[in-house]
């Protein structure tokens, strides 16, 4: 027997190395998956303590909304102690901010995502603000129109097709 023959055998009746290495990546993939879910759960509890405190500390008060926008923190005209206190995350995304008039004063509010497209522009509201931030919104006089919705990736598709579809009959 050559050298050969003995290796050829001494492998065959082991675990194959690329089974191994799956093992390992499954084993891993399992351990990621824990974690994000531990990590989740507690971003769920610190988020729904912050909720709590938020709506604790809320106002009532009477605005004229003069614009909105999603914008950078930085371009936002927020005061610079927010600015600075602001996590660097959020300096790189874009936020809701709302410029309203508050009795005499023109202010810079950061609203609540779920909020900020109820928001009417140009008129008056009742909101309740905890510090700088909208938390939900009233309308004074009548209602505020909560019909309009931003269309989604499937509507818009569909919406789509169905243009494309009408005029293909047509010819």
């Amino acid at each position: 027997m050559n050298h050969v023959t003995v290796a050829a055998e001494a492998n065959s009746g082991g675990i194959n190395p690329d089974f191994i290495v799956l093992i390992i990546i499954a084993a891993v993939l399992v351990g990621v998956i824990i974690l994000l879910y531990v990590l989740g759960k507690k971003a769920e509890k610190k988020k729904a303590e912050q909720d709590e405190q938020i709506q604790a500390a809320a106002q009532p008060m009477s605005m004229l909304i003069i614009d909105k926008k999603r914008m950078r923190l930085k371009d936002s005209g927020l005061p610079s102690f927010v600015i600075e206190k602001a996590p660097k995350l959020a300096n790189l995304t874009k936020i809701p901010i709302v410029k309203a008039k508050v009795g005499p004063k023109i202010m810079t509010f950061i609203a609540d995502e779920k909020v900020f497209d109820i928001i009417p522009l140009k008129k008056e509201v009742k909101a309740q603000v905890s510090g700088l931030y909208i938390v939900s919104v009233k309308g004074i006089r009548g209602s505020i129109d909560t019909t309009k919705h931003k269309k989604t990736f499937k509507e818009k598709m569909q919406e789509k097709a169905a243009y494309y579809k009408a005029k293909s009959q047509r010819k």
